[in-house]
């Protein structure tokens, strides 16, 4: 059995984990906490400091594969030198993952090859988004609607400089991923992002409503970025599409979470073992065109007699997680949850004939959850509520 080696076990090594089982190969989490959320989703657990452990290199050597599942860039580079030595493949790219990891860079990146994204402050009016260029995804991110709040945020930032602002756009969110591999690419399906209040994604759709032109001019987006930051291993691209315009968002050359998982769930295309396996011949987006059936993932959490959907960080405080299959009518679910917990979350995974059907599903197992724990309230608010 092939060995997979994946490096961080917080909600990307969750996903790693998930799709590496999937796809019938041993799996060896890695992470400095025994108790992180992924430790007990694989065959093994390892716990290490990557930075202080010499025993990295013993498991790389021991691996057939590694998949760093992690965002500290001190961390990933002594991860990425230690695999080069030991000659052991790794999905992901260095060079790639410095300009994505700078959303300042990205932007700029953006603007010189001439893809569509939003326009930077004070060329745009408000309200504004502003977000922390070098952390991941929705962490820190503000939406201003007043020139008295710009104002105040200004004053009391101490480093403006590592902040972007610009405009906010609104319209529905996508997500596509994009693997490279020795001048080969190719793109996956294209997934639907629902938000939180935080600006954090609390579900993932499949597939899209994108109409499938705007599927392919998508594809060929992602593609132009990869080229551009001369990516080896694997990327995601987050667009919204306003007045008919995919606008780019961000891009981060490392393992997504969430997205890869409902994909798989809806087409059967499982990437990460796509690209340890070697990328086939064909068109970019070939497995873009796979059709799908419908998939709900979603993050939920009960406290006492409420239940909330919201965005992935209600996960990360909270392991080790299982998988559990028919969970409340799901078809799986990767949560804590024990009989008579009164204080839980959870990752649903739903798939039905299409996107009717999984909504419909969805529904039921929601309904199954209250009236099996005796809750009272449910809360689903996103952003559009804001």
């Amino acid at each position: 059995m092939k060995k997979v080696l994946v490096l961080g076990g917080k909600l990307q090594g969750v996903e790693a984990a998930y799709l590496m089982k999937k796809a019938g190969w041993h799996v060896t989490i890695a992470d400095r906490n025994a108790r992180c959320p992924a430790a007990q989703l694989g065959d093994a657990f390892l716990q290490m400091n990557f930075m202080e452990d010499d025993r990295l290199e013993t498991a790389m050597k021991e691996a057939d594969f590694i998949i760093p599942a992690l965002e500290k860039l001190y961390v990933l580079e002594r991860i990425a030198k230690a695999a080069e030595e030991c000659k052991v493949p790794i999905m992901f790219n260095l060079d790639s993952f410095r300009i994505s990891h700078s959303k300042l860079r990205s932007d700029r990146l953006f603007a010189k090859i001439g893809v569509p994204a939003p326009k930077p402050w004070p060329e745009c009016g408000l309200p504004v988004i502003i977000k922390p260029s070098g952390r991941s995804g929705s962490e820190g991110v503000r939406l201003m609607s007043t020139e008295e709040e710009l104002q105040k945020w200004k004053q009391a930032a101490l480093t403006r400089a590592d902040w972007v602002v610009q405009e906010y756009l609104s319209g529905p969110s996508y997500s596509i991923e994009i693997i490279a591999k020795k001048g080969e690419m190719k793109t996956f399906q294209v997934t639907e992002l629902e938000m939180d209040r935080r600006h954090d994604c609390k579900r993932v759709l499949c597939p899209s409503l994108l109409p499938r032109e705007k599927e392919l001019e998508f594809t060929e987006i992602a593609g132009q970025l990869a080229a551009a930051v001369e990516l080896d291993g694997i990327m995601d691209v987050e667009v919204i599409l306003n007045k008919n315009q995919l606008k780019v968002l961000e891009i981060d050359a490392r393992l997504p979470s969430q997205t890869l998982t409902a994909v798989y769930n809806s087409t059967g295309v499982n990437a990460p073992a796509v690209y340890a396996d070697g990328l086939p011949p064909g068109e970019m987006a070939m497995f873009t065109q796979s059709e799908g059936v419908g998939v709900i993932y979603e993050h939920i959490e009960v406290r006492g007699r409420r239940l909330r959907t919201a965005g992935e960080h209600i996960m990360g405080g909270h392991g080790p997680l299982s998988l559990v299959e028919n969970f409340f009518g799901a078809d799986e679910a990767i949560t804590n949850y024990k009989p008579g917990k009164n204080s839980w979350v959870a990752t649903l995974i739903m798939k039905d004939t299409d996107r009717k059907a999984v909504w419909a599903k969805h529904e039921r197992v929601i309904k199954n959850i209250m009236e099996a724990n005796g809750l009272w309230d449910y809360d689903d608010y996103g952003l559009e509520e804001m």
